[in-house]
């Protein structure tokens, strides 16, 4: 503010020279946009600048005061400013009429003017202003270009501009009037917003909004259809579908940074109605236009639609990948990879022609991405695990199904990798242990086909389950890995060409693989993740969790979603004064069930520290559980309220302050406990908000962390998304997001009354102001056949195999079956105290 009265002092002695005085009203005006966005802060500036600015004479400032003092809600002082705007000032505004208004004030001041009507309340008398408004600065346009009198291409410049944004207005407020798509208005609409970015072709909103438009015409269009309405032909579909097209690419031109809702939005219409030629020509004209880094953050997208029926979209994706595979071989690559391994055989054979494009210009990392992911994959499914897990499945189809057919197709690929012969020393192992037993059995079930005699199955499943019984003695004993015994061909892979996963960026050194670490860490858990580690050129090292059996795709879309829900926290005022953001991790699928997770340093599971806090107190670990026990033993035959009641009696008899005490605890010192336990509520209430848009379940104390230095929050594992947990058959979950007593315990005094709800409420705002460009990504997942057949799940548990009739029937019904398996830690209600990941955080 001193600097502020010196600059003044400085202007009013600058009297005799307007130049220098222009300078430092631009100067000013660019200090005020940079402000924090508080009308209180504003005010105070603008205050001190009147001492020498009259507001006529810097109506720029004051309109944007204006605007703001709008946009915070405080239309007093949004109104008094916007009079003292209005000219001539002499006159009361009592007696002022709207169109002297519009004839003596600027035109800047009109359209502040009319939109605080708008926001005042005057809806239908604003919109008939500004269309009267708009054609007149249209007609006063037109003459000054047939008739130029006094040329200031400024002043021409400011009215076009000003046209553009009285266009787009029109469109907006027509719409908030008259939400029906179907309705007449719509054509008057989209020709608002197509004038808006004619007079404004460098203005992202117009042609993002243009665009928006045109996608609600579609979805009015397809529920016509849909419903049996005749009378709409596909040209009217291709039409708008191509305007839209249009539209995005124009709008990712102009914000390249932050395009991936755009992004995904012109590929969600790109896959619907490719098959339009006029559709496919507007793509072809798109991807000429911008550049190839738009494709790399939408990848896994492109991919998921490799195999698609449709062969001129299909020609179309190898194109764009083989242009990305040149420019980016290292972003393409993993994600080629896991395609290349699909179960489905158009699919593998898609990508590997892709591959072999790249082995014109790329070949050494397309032959080490082979070997690296095949070889991590041996790693993260050992052939002890492989028949464990095989095992398991052939006997519930087996006994409880009664599917021999279906038991003998699980074992067969067992048997055949096992015939094929070993390749390490670990498999040589499980070769000669149980080679014979197994081919034993396998013979048996052969003659079973033969002569369908169902002894021979008896036989078979004595010596299947004789061999399951000793794997099982001897998994456990599997704590650590050598490479040399797992994958020699791994340990000796030195100095590559390939990234580190996870690392690459456009425009950035390429980090790549300098060796493997010798041992690797198994997490004793029903998965048996491993924690894996690997050194970059850079001598880093970077630490990661292999986890076999699982699809990491859907974590990988997460990521997505999470990058642009932190783009939108950041632009916010409200969410950026308080640091709010997901932390995020790479995720790298290998293969349809295996991949890499990256490792977030520092960090521990809840169940990690309410388990070290209560072992060093000499507190049971489920003193909560052992309570109901004793006061119900037969706590699973109660009625429901009784069950109530004798949960009421675990919570009197515990205080659920073991969080709360372990911040405390482990804190240097009160300022940073405090700085701890906000840093906690925050990113708890972030998590929650986004997690109960994104349906997500499974939040047991072993997928939440913690960071030890901040207290940040940090959710993992998001297998469970789109409300699929509220299906199960056993313990489903009905909560929005988990909030129980422990978590509320370790906020402040006022617990969810305080910083978690006023977090909340920022973070919702914040999500619902930007729903469109949400939905955008969240669409992509269901539209996406790779994510929305994990909806999938039939009655038994069975997944949908990734070919394209299984796909494309996913995709049609991304809902699916009501109901699913029942995963291994779901059985049981106190399942979260089972920790997976009892050696601490592996993400």
């Amino acid at each position: 503010m001193l600097s502020e009265l010196e600059e003044i002092i400085a202007y009013k002695q600058s009297a005799d020279q307007p130049d220098r005085q222009a300078t430092m009203r631009k100067t000013w005006m660019k200090r005020l946009q940079g402000c924090q966005k508080d009308v209180e802060v504003w005010q105070r500036i603008l205050q001190v600048r009147t001492l020498v600015l009259k507001p006529e004479e810097a109506p720029q400032m004051w309109i944007k005061f204006a605007n703001l003092c709008r946009k915070s809600d405080r239309m007093v002082l949004a109104e008094k400013t916007i009079e003292s705007l209005l000219s001539p000032p002499s006159m009361d505004k009592g007696h002022r009429s709207r169109e002297q208004t519009g004839l003596k004030a600027p035109p800047d001041v009109v359209y502040a003017h009319l939109k605080f009507l708008w926001a005042n309340g005057a809806q239908e008398e604003s919109l008939g202003y500004l269309r009267q408004f708009s054609n007149k600065v249209a007609r006063d346009l037109q003459a000054e270009n047939e008739h130029p009198r006094n040329p200031s291409k400024q002043r021409n410049e400011q009215l076009i501009r000003l046209l553009a944004r009285c266009y787009f207005k029109l469109g907006e407020w027509q719409v908030e009037m008259n939400v029906n798509w179907g309705s007449q208005l719509v054509p008057d609409i989209l020709h608002c917003y197509i004038l808006a970015t004619r007079y404004d072709p460098g203005w992202y909103k117009a042609w993002h909004t243009w665009a928006l438009a045109n996608i609600e015409v579609l979805h009015y269009l397809d529920s016509q259809i849909e419903s049996g309405t005749k009378g709409i032909h596909s040209s009217t579909v291709a039409e708008h579908a191509v305007a839209a097209i249009e539209g995005l690419f124009e709008s990712i031109l102009l914000r390249n940074q932050d395009a991936l809702q755009d992004t995904l939005r012109l590929l969600t219409l790109w896959f619907k109605f490719g098959q339009h030629d006029n559709v496919s020509n507007a793509m072809s004209q798109g991807f000429e236009k911008v550049g190839i880094d738009t494709w790399l953050h939408v990848i896994p997208q492109i991919i998921a639609r490799i195999q698609t029926p449709n062969a001129l979209i299909r020609r179309r994706i190898r194109s764009v990948l083989i242009t990305i595979g040149k420019h980016h071989p290292q972003a393409l690559i993993y994600p080629l990879t896991v395609a290349s391994k699909s179960s489905s055989e158009t699919r593998a054979a898609a990508a590997m022609g892709i591959m072999e494009e790249m082995r014109d210009h790329s070949r050494m990392i397309v032959e080490q991405a082979l070997v690296v992911s095949h070889e991590i994959i041996r790693i993260a499914i050992l052939w002890h695990e492989q028949w464990h897990e095989g095992l398991e499945e052939a006997s519930r189809l087996y006994f409880t199904e009664k599917n021999p057919e279906g038991m003998i197709a699980v074992l067969e690929p067992l048997h055949a990798k096992l015939e094929a012969g070993p390749q390490t020393a670990r498999e040589t192992s499980f070769a000669q242990v149980f080679g014979r037993e197994l081919a034993d059995a396998r013979e048996a079930c052969r003659r079973y086909r033969i002569r369908g005699d169902t002894s021979e199955l008896d036989k078979a499943w004595d010596i299947y389950y004789a061999v399951f019984k000793k794997i099982e003695k001897q998994l456990p004993q599997l704590t650590t890995l050598d490479l040399q015994y797992v994958s020699p061909i791994l340990l000796q892979t030195r100095n590559l060409s390939l990234a580190v996963p996870g690392t690459y960026q456009s425009g950035r050194e390429i980090v790549t693989i300098l060796e493997f670490a010798q041992k690797l860490t198994v997490i004793a858990s029903k998965q048996r993740p491993r924690r894996f580690s690997l050194k970059g050129s850079d001598h880093r090292e970077y630490q990661y969790l292999l986890k076999g059996h699982e699809d990491l795709r859907q974590d990988e879309r997460v990521m997505q979603l999470f990058s642009l829900v932190n783009n939108l926290l950041s632009v916010d005022t409200n969410s950026y004064m308080r640091r709010l953001h997901i932390q995020r991790y790479p995720v790298i699928p290998l293969a349809p069930n295996a991949g890499l997770l990256g490792y977030v340093q520092g960090s521990d599971t809840l169940h990690v520290l309410v388990r070290d806090y209560r072992e060093s107190r000499k507190v049971l670990l489920n003193i909560e559980y052992r309570l109901m026990l004793q006061m119900a033993p037969d706590y699973e035959n109660l009625t429901l309220l009784q069950k109530v009641e004798v949960f009421e009696y675990a919570l009197e008899n515990t205080t659920g302050q073991d969080l709360y005490r372990v911040l405390w605890l482990k804190s240097q010192n009160s300022e940073h406990w405090l700085e701890r336990r906000v840093s906690y509520t925050r990113s708890l209430a972030v998590n929650s908000m986004v997690g109960h848009i994104l349906g997500l379940g499974d939040r047991h104390p072993s997928n939440i962390l913690v960071e030890r230095s901040t207290g940040k929050v940090i959710n993992i594992d998001f297998g469970d998304c789109f409300e699929i947990a509220t299906l199960r058959d056993k313990f489903p979950e009905t909560v929005p997001f988990r909030l129980t007593r422990m978590l509320t315990h370790a906020m402040e005094v006022g617990g969810i009354e305080g910083s978690f709800r006023n977090t909340c409420e920022i973070t919702m705002k914040v999500l619902r102001d930007n729903k469109e460009s949400l939905m955008a990504v969240l669409e992509a997942f269901v539209y996406d056949p790779l994510i929305s057949w994990r909806l999938m799940q039939t009655n038994e548990g069975k997944r949908i195999d990734d070919n394209t009739t299984e796909l494309a029937r996913a995709a049609a019904h991304p809902q699916g079956p009501g109901r699913r398996k029942l995963r291994a830690d779901e059985n049981d209600i106190f399942g979260g105290w089972c920790n997976p990941f009892s050696e601490g955080s592996f993400y």
